[in-house]
């Protein structure tokens, strides 16, 4: 009577760690694809901001020079091009809520969304497949479901 005891609680202690040492690996994997899909898109909005800088800075350069050229100073048409520089500061700082934050936040919110609606949509889909086999099997008098069946054998 005692061994069956020790054994039980062995076994139990066996599957309770094994348990863990499953769940703290899955923890870590999700929260390595939750950094990696951060990492992702911050590296992707970092290199399109690069890229708008550089066409903005270019772009500057050839009113400079095109307004240089026009007015026959170069002087002048730099300053022309520091001017819309400074006027698209202002224009960014005054509507930096509406033009970056706020579709900053909603790009953010979404790609969370989709991961938390792709994880429920695939444990449904576990659930709704459990469901649909205990249905199938539901007229079998002789059935006995996976836990139940899991259940017995540990306790022999």
């Amino acid at each position: 009577m005692e061994d069956n005891f020790s054994n039980y609680f062995n076994q139990t202690g066996k599957v309770a760690r094994e348990y863990l040492e499953t769940r703290l690996d899955l923890i870590k994997l999700q929260a390595a694809g939750k950094l990696s899909k951060a990492l992702g898109l911050f590296f992707s909005i970092t290199m399109a901001f690069l890229l708008f800088f550089f066409v903005i800075v270019f772009l500057g350069m050839v009113v400079g020079f095109w307004v240089g050229e026009m007015t026959g100073s170069f002087t002048i048409g730099f300053s022309c091009a520091a001017g819309l520089f400074v006027l698209l500061f202002l224009v960014i700082l005054l509507f930096r809520k509406q033009l970056i934050q706020r579709p900053l936040a909603k790009l953010l919110i979404a790609e969370l969304v989709d991961e938390i609606t792709d994880s429920d949509d695939h444990s449904n889909h576990i659930h709704n497949q459990r469901a649909k086999e205990a249905a199938e099997h539901a007229a079998d008098p002789g059935y006995v479901p996976d836990e139940e069946a899991t259940e017995n054998t540990m306790k022999g």
